[in-house]
């Protein structure tokens, strides 16, 4: 059981700022406070001083971490910690295939490093064309899955773009029709590979666009199974589907879905940008872990930004977060990042059973800027309700000749995270309706609508640039800063029973669709499923 943090949330709660404290007061108090309140990290730059945190709140903050180290040390030498699936939790390892690691006498770094031994070899093949499919070299792949088989690799791919020199990658998850049909589209059969990516080799989301793929392929190639390859451990089941063994990838279950890029899932990622360069994804990764074990709590990254979000959400009581990459190739690492917060830690009793008494988390959004700025922008900025932001950026861009564009994101980016901090007084915005030649009772209305309250906080994280290596670092970053937040609440971080439910209706209502009467729903799902009933047979 946790150590009882409650005198430590108590505290917390008292230090929450009155709202006459503004943030700009605390770098008045303390001109070196942007260095005190940043933690480096391998070339990261991690800043949080535009947040109302002060000395004593984060020293409070970091009174809810007694029980961090055993349970860090408990994950990275493969105890059993995810304890409702009594699993261990050990995608760390993926990352890390060069350090010896036995767990329960199985050698786990031994059988990582082969599994990526055979990735390796197989994407040069594709890569270099010795493995030709049955028509040619192939040209484009299709990675099928879902959830963490899917944002991961997908979300990496668009990152590491410049750094594409193989098949064109494509990506297919949703169970619509739309979707896979798009993909296929103007794609050649016999130039394409598969990749068929579900641990079990039976999610129905992931095995019905499978099949739609295979039938497909059947229509053009004399042998389809031999343009597919799984990334599965149950063998039996890829067998059944003709995939050659020497085509199928499997991983244990101590990784988790959403934790898998590092591994198997990753061969999308491998075959766009080589193994070289998968290879440094991992190394960041790694880079992270050991800088996640070793750092003092203080200024140890995943631990303050965990901190951070905990002191916005669980005590100031802010329940969203938004994710704001300046970098458009990081376009899908908020919709990454809600799968690895919000199915991880969105949980409502301990690991004990005991219900929660706050939040595990708060939702979590976001899109890249500057594309934000003219969307959602202005309800952070005006609205009533305060948006923690999380701004990340790189400090140098992959287009030598379009430095002026990168430099005008940065300004962007600096800009907006100043002024969400500053804001803008009343009296300041009747001095501009004066420029204006506004006077009397006009003057005073058009000031209230350009007045910014201000004293909204955001984090920066700031990379060199956006390459293999530090794309590996952020995701690293990310899945520690969820480990810790896990840690605090006493939740088990590594398991998703809620995603279960509306999946087993799912098949019960699945009847309903083809006019067959079922008692076991409620009204409104029969008279809903009837009204599609009428819509699909008028339609016909």
């Amino acid at each position: 059981m946790p150590t009882d943090l409650e005198p430590v949330w108590s505290r917390l709660r008292t230090l929450r700022p009155s709202g006459e404290r503004r943030i700009t007061q605390l770098f008045e108090k303390n001109p070196d406070r942007a260095k005190a309140f940043s933690v480096e990290a391998d070339g990261l730059v991690f800043d949080y001083s535009k947040t109302n945190i002060d000395d004593a709140a984060r020293d409070a903050l970091l009174e809810l971490t007694p029980d961090l180290a055993e349970r860090r040390e408990a994950m990275f030498t493969g105890a059993r910690i995810n304890e409702t699936e009594d699993r261990s939790v050990l995608h760390t390892a993926l990352r890390n295939p060069d350090t010896p690691l036995t767990v329960e006498g199985e050698d786990i770094s031994a059988e990582v490093a082969a599994t990526l031994e055979r990735m390796d070899a197989f994407a040069r093949s594709v890569r270099d064309g010795s493995f030709k499919g049955q028509g040619g070299k192939i040209t484009d792949v299709v990675n099928i899955g879902i959830g963490g088989s899917d944002l991961g690799p997908k979300m990496a791919t668009i990152a590491l773009s410049p750094y594409h020199d193989g098949p064109k990658t494509h990506f297919v998850s949703n169970v619509d029709g739309a979707d896979i049909a798009d993909v296929l589209a103007g794609l050649n059969p016999e130039t394409t590979l598969v990749i068929v990516a579900s641990k079990t080799f039976t999610t129905i989301e992931t095995m019905t666009n499978a099949q739609t793929a295979m039938d497909w392929m059947k229509a053009s190639v004399k042998d389809p199974a031999a343009q597919f390859a799984a990334l599965s451990s149950a063998t039996d089941k890829t067998a059944e589907w003709g995939i050659d063994g020497a085509r199928v990838f499997g991983f244990e279950d101590w990784v988790g879905g959403r934790y898998s890029m590092w591994g198997p899932i990753g061969l999308s990622l491998m075959l766009a940008i080589g193994p070289d360069n998968f290879r440094e994804v991992l190394r960041g990764g790694a880079a992270m872990d050991a800088h996640f074990r070793n750092a003092p709590l203080a200024q140890n990254m995943p631990v303050m930004l965990a901190l951070v979000g905990i002191w916005h959400n669980q005590v100031n009581g802010f329940a969203t977060r938004a994710v704001l990459p300046y970098d458009n190739r990081l376009s899908r690492l908020p919709a990454y990042l809600q799968q690895l917060e919000m199915e991880s830690n969105g949980k409502r009793v301990a690991m004990d059973g005991s219900d929660l008494t706050r939040p595990s988390g708060p939702v979590v959004w976001g899109e890249p800027g500057t594309n934000g700025q003219h969307a959602f922008y202005q309800l952070i900025h005006q609205g009533t309700q305060i948006v923690p932001c999380e701004f990340i950026a790189a400090a140098r861009g992959h287009e030598p000749d379009l430095d002026n564009h990168h430099k005008l994101l940065l300004a962007n980016c600096l800009a907006q995270s100043e002024a969400l901090m500053r804001g803008r007084s009343l009296d300041a915005a009747r001095e501009l309706m004066k420029q204006k030649g506004l006077t009397g009772d006009e003057l005073e209305r058009q000031a209230r609508h350009r007045v910014f309250p201000g004293n909204r906080p955001s984090t920066t994280l700031l990379i060199p640039q956006l390459t293999p290596f530090t794309l590996g670092q952020i995701v690293a970053l990310y899945e520690h800063r969820v480990f810790v937040e896990g840690v605090i609440f006493g939740i088990n971080s590594f398991d998703q029973w809620g995603v279960e439910l509306g999946k087993e209706l799912a098949l019960k209502v699945a009847p309903l669709l083809d006019g067959e009467p079922s008692p076991d729903h409620d009204p409104s799902t029969r008279a809903l499923a009837e009204d599609i009933l009428k819509m699909r047979a008028s339609a016909d």
